[in-house]
């Protein structure tokens, strides 16, 4: 098998070579300095006319503090260019140890009162948006994220996040997404990200079914699944491994695999593949 190390390292050196792109607006969706959401509205050319579609979006970086909504807001401009106007969503993530991924029940309590705020902010925000068009995405880590909150009508009856009915999106597009807890911990993503978000070993089995996408099946929204073949951070097997507990679940979730493309092309305005994660979400958008 070939070493997709430097490759790797090459694709994320390029991804996070642009310069963080200002906002045209932010807004708090709770009293903290992490519960914000940054709005980008709309610069080119869209689909068939009418407001623009909105696109959601949930940054990566293995949950972890040092990573934060700003390497993603030239992906936001990227998209905003292509016709969407975006709602890039910040979070809490790992707490005084730089190297801890996530926080329970921290980070699932902030995406849960993002995209429950996001429709009255995006009224408010982004006059020029449609916000019954929304579309959920997120890379990495913020793919779990997407996929997790699109299933929260899935959860057990006690999660404080449960929802009565289907998240009102168009569809979600989690680009490299840790989607099965179970083979992300068992492959060690992000040096053992996955077993550091759930509390380690002695919570894991406990937290997961509130926590894994794969267990949360099937959503009833419309999902697909951007993944490189050559991705060394998140391997392609977690993605199938989403894709086929759907399948057993009765829902067919789309997988696009993209030949020698790794982990960060998928959100590198500089890359390809970013053209193709455009049109994968203009696809449920429009």
């Amino acid at each position: 098998m070939p070493d997709t190390t430097a490759g790797n390292d090459a694709e994320e050196k390029s991804a996070f070579s642009h310069p963080a792109v200002d906002p045209d607006s932010s807004a708090a969706y709770g009293g903290l300095p992490d519960q914000v959401i940054d709005f980008y509205a709309p610069r080119g050319p869209g689909g068939p006319g009418g407001p623009a579609p909105v696109v959601v979006v949930l940054h990566g970086g293995a949950w972890r503090a040092r990573y934060d909504r700003r390497h993603l807001s030239p992906f936001a401009s990227f998209l905003t260019h292509r016709g969407f106007a975006v709602a890039n969503v910040e979070y809490r993530r790992g707490g005084p140890d730089p190297e801890a991924a996530g926080r329970w029940p921290d980070t699932f309590d902030d995406v849960a009162a993002a995209l429950d705020a996001l429709p009255a902010l995006v009224r408010k925000h982004l006059p020029e948006a449609d916000p019954r068009r929304l579309v959920l995405t997120g890379h990495s880590a913020g793919g779990h994220l997407a996929l997790w909150a699109a299933a929260r009508h899935l959860l057990p009856a006690d999660a404080p996040w449960r929802t009565d009915r289907p998240a009102p999106l168009r569809g979600v597009v989690a680009l490299a997404p840790i989607a099965d807890l179970t083979v992300a911990a068992r492959l060690g993503v992000c040096v053992d990200a996955v077993r550091q978000l759930l509390g380690a070993d002695a919570l894991f089995t406990e937290r997961q079914p509130y926590a894994d996408p794969a267990l949360l099946l099937p959503t009833g929204i419309a999902t697909t699944l951007v993944q490189g073949r050559t991705d060394a951070t998140v391997p392609q097997e977690v993605a199938e491994s989403y894709a086929d507990a759907a399948a057993r679940a009765g829902e067919v979730v789309g997988v696009t695999l993209l030949e020698d493309v790794g982990h960060f092309p998928l959100i590198d305005p500089a890359a390809d593949a970013c053209a193709v994660v455009a049109e994968e979400i203009a696809q449920l958008a429009w």
